[in-house]
């Protein structure tokens, strides 16, 4: 059975396409020295699609947080060590930034960030603790921070 983030409603709290971009950062992570390691292995260890996984790692490249070496003996593996790749950098690498609500939570008002509602005062607060915690949670926090395991592999 297969568990992914959520908030207590059981709604998701990463879009898909971020759970798969932490979910092969990690993978890739663990792997530390372990070498390059091809989109295809990511995919099939993680159970995700193989041409959605080489799209979500390039443009994990393309951010700067992996690197990619071409050809048969080619792969990825982090570009920088785990801990300074944030959880939020992973997302904001894959996903584009959540729209403002420019209506009220409640529905029934006009309301924002200048005059704000009693609801939406309080869900900024929640937006901002969020991502707060997403900037300083880093990919070797989630590895469980072990030293051995948080830094990039060697370059092929």
């Amino acid at each position: 059975m297969r568990i992914s983030p959520s908030v207590p409603t059981g709604r998701p709290f990463l879009s898909q396409t971020a759970e798969h971009a932490l979910r092969a950062a990690l993978f890739l992570g663990l792997r530390g020295a372990g070498g390059l390691v091809s989109a295809r292995d990511v995919a099939d260890a993680l159970g995700m699609p193989a041409n959605y996984t080489a799209k979500t790692l390039r443009q994990l490249t393309r951010r700067g947080l992996l690197r990619s070496t071409r050809g048969r003996l080619g792969g990825f593996t982090l570009g920088v060590p785990a801990s300074e790749i944030s959880v939020a950098r992973i997302i904001a690498a894959v996903d584009e930034p959540p729209p403002r609500h420019a209506a009220c939570l409640l529905g029934d008002r006009p309301c924002d960030e200048a005059e704000p509602c009693d609801a939406h005062r309080r869900w900024m607060e929640v937006q901002r603790r969020t991502s707060d915690l997403l900037e300083r949670t880093s990919l070797a926090d989630l590895m469980g921070g072990d030293p051995a395991l948080v830094h990039p592999g060697p370059a092929r």
